[in-house]
């Protein structure tokens, strides 16, 4: 078990669940949110990104579904002892209870290794649904004129932008994570607008390196 303070919550962390990371806390500071939001994670594990937003905006309706009952549980657990209101779905991503156009903002850190593509960052990054799925199930509980932000690996990009467009959330804001200037970007921020117009702004490099 272990403990992380996150402004003003504390995020505590079962064995065998997702770690905090630099990409989670990256996407976290960019996905757009506002007070009074309807927000939903994706694969949200223990709630880390809904603690995150949380921190950035007052009076948010939080939302997370995740297929691992034990993480599952401890986002229940996060959310509560930080006393923030909100339900956790544990199940498929594909068959979640809320009807479409639900959200005003969707976020998730999937996998970012598709099957069978000989690259292993362990079984929490492996996919078990493809890129595809994933956007397609954030384009539905995305209303018309919502976002969905996700972090994802740059090799991806072209299908995750495919995959976007196809799931009618046109890619408006894009920035690579890069440790320093002698590396190449490892992780890309992404958002999406439910229905937007097409016109994709990418900011600058964000540094992650100490």
């Amino acid at each position: 078990m272990r403990r992380e303070a996150l402004g003003p919550y504390t995020y505590t962390v079962p064995g065998g669940c997702f770690p905090l990371g630099r990409d989670s806390l990256a996407l976290g500071d960019f996905a757009a949110v506002r007070p009074g939001q309807r927000v939903c994670d994706l694969g949200c594990g223990a709630g880390l990104l809904l603690l995150l937003l949380a921190r950035r905006a007052e009076g948010l309706a939080l939302h997370g579904v995740e297929l691992d009952p034990v993480a599952a549980q401890a986002a229940r657990e996060n959310l509560t002892a930080n006393g923030l209101p909100g339900a956790i779905f544990t199940g498929d991503l594909r068959e979640t209870p809320w009807t479409a156009g639900s959200f005003d903002l969707v976020v998730s850190n999937p996998p970012y290794f598709a099957a069978g593509s000989g690259r292993s960052g362990g079984p929490e990054r492996m996919e078990g649904h493809t890129l595809a799925e994933w956007c397609a199930a954030a384009g539905r509980l995305t209303r018309n004129g919502g976002r969905f932000a996700l972090v994802h690996r740059p090799e991806r990009l072209t299908d995750l932008l495919c995959a976007l467009r196809a799931s009618r959330l046109e890619p408006k804001r894009l920035r690579f994570l890069q440790h320093d200037a002698a590396h190449p970007p490892a992780a890309v921020l992404v958002e999406g607008r439910k229905e937007g117009r097409p016109g994709l702004s990418v900011l600058p490099v964000l540094f992650t390196g100490g």
